[in-house]
This record gives structure tokens, C-alpha cells and sequence, in this order.
């Protein structure tokens, strides 16, 4: 079953990222991809898991959860890793892995940072040319919020409205149309791979906090200045991998 990094640090905002096996397009087919949300909607509903944002590609996944110190998040990806390649497995007459081993998680700090972290996951399928909205990919966070579902929700919107100091839902979604016009209009669509190889991304003393309160081994690790955040760099033998 798959296993975050070695560097958890119980309170923060998590940006997890998990892959499939070998990088092979194991989620290509919708009804794949769909199974991935009502697995996470299950993983709500069980463990508590607090979601702020996700998005199921074809080949990989993104997931922002808010930790509340319940182990809901080791549980919750245990959970919809397992079910998920076993129901694949089964139908495909498949044997082998998945998903790769590890899943990475990366810390990020609240505010402007976790808006920045939403944005990025929201542009990913941008990115890599599929689409040229984020509305134009239904199995996402991003369509989610602008259009509830009725029933089956999986993110919290109170909890990420609560996050972002905004006291309604119309306020949520105005905000979150403006980042991604705004991300649009740049056209600057290069990724960033400190959301997805960090430990830790935010402001110099939110990453230098998370490196001193992780292993010993992470103090003599280098703090990256991106020029609107810093990061705290993964080791090179890490979970590595090139996501959009």
C-alpha cells in the first residue's frame, strides 16, 4: 500500500501527488477516473478526510487535504489507492501494481500560498494541452465548486472557505474564476516543480518552522527562493517524477 514521504508534520495543508505505475496511463478511461472520486467521497465520509481541492488525470493524481491529526489522510489514500487498482486489476484481468510505491506529500502554508496551490492544481490539465479551461475537466475540484454536485460532494467547502477567510460560497468562486482567468491571461503554463518534489512550500519562515520541526536530516537541506515563495528541496533519491 502506498506511503507518504518520512517527513509528515501533523496540522498543515497537504499537497499530495501519486502516480501510476511505471507513469502508464492506467486512468485513461473516465469510468476509472470516476471510480478515483467515489472512492474519495467514501474516504470523506469514513475517516473525515478534509478536501480542499483534486484533480484525476490520466495518469497521476493531486489531492489537497487539510490534515487534522486522525491519520485520515494515511488511511484515506490507503483506502482509494487499494480499492481503485484492485477494481482495475479485476476487470482488466490484470496482475501487478497500480500505483507507484510512495505517494509525495508537500506541506503548504495557508493564505496566498494555499491560493497559489490551488491555482497550480487547477491549470494541470492546462498545462498539458487537453484542455484550455479547467471547467473543461469534469473530474476536478475546480468543477466541482463552481457547480455542486447535489449529492456525493467531496470537497469541504467551509473548511477551504474558512482557510481563505472568504464567508460565502459565491465569494469562494468568484476568487477561484479570477485566479485562473488570471493564470490564463499570463499564459505562463511552465510547471513549477516545487509543488510536487518539495517538503515544504510558503514563506521563508513557514519552510524554515517545517525544517526544524522534521528529521535531523532535513536541516542541512537547501530553502529554494522561487521570488513568490521558498521551498524546502526533497533529496535526490526521492519520489521524483515529471507531473503537469
Amino acid at each position: 500500500m502506498p506511503r507518504a514521504n518520512r517527513h509528515f508534520v501533523s496540522g498543515h495543508i497537504w499537497h499530495l501527488t501519486h502516480r501510476c505505475h511505471k507513469k502508464e496511463f492506467l486512468l485513461k478511461f473516465a469510468r476509472d477516473r470516476k471510480r478515483w472520486r467515489q472512492w474519495l467521497f467514501e474516504a470523506r465520509k469514513r475517516f473525515g478526510l478534509c478536501v480542499l481541492n483534486y484533480i484525476v488525470t490520466c495518469n497521476h493524481i493531486h489531492l489537497l487535504v487539510l490534515d487534522q491529526g486522525r491519520e485520515e489522510i494515511a488511511n484515506s489514500m490507503q483506502l482509494i489507492a487499494g480499492r481503485v487498482g484492485q477494481e482495475y486489476n479485476r476487470r482488466k484481468i490484470r496482475q501487478g501494481a497500480f500505483w507507484e510505491d510512495r505517494y509525495h506529500a508537500t506541506a503548504v502554508e495557508r493564505a496566498i500560498h494555499l491560493a497559489r496551490c490551488l491555482t497550480y492544481i487547477d491549470m494541470n490539465m492546462v498545462r498539458t494541452g487537453a484542455i484550455s479551461h479547467p471547467a473543461q475537466w469534469p473530474l476536478s475540484g475546480y468543477s466541482e465548486l463552481m457547480d455542486p454536485p447535489r449529492r456525493f460532494t467531496a470537497i469541504n467547502t467551509s473548511a477551504l472557505m474558512d482557510l481563505l477567510d472568504f464567508t460565502d460560497l459565491t465569494q469562494l468562486q468568484a476568487a477561484r474564476a479570477q485566479w485562473v482567468a488570471d493564470a490564463l491571461q499570463a499564459g505562463n503554463l511552465r510547471r513549477e516543480p516545487h509543488w510536487t518534489q518539495s517538503l515544504a512550500v510558503g514563506s521563508p519562515t513557514f519552510v524554515e518552522a517545517f525544517q526544524q520541526a522534521t528529521d535531523a536530516r532535513n536541516r542541512n537541506r537547501k530553502i529554494v527562493d522561487h521570488g513568490t515563495c521558498c521551498s524546502l528541496g526533497e533529496a535526490p533519491e526521492s519520489y521524483e517524477f515529471d507531473l503537469a
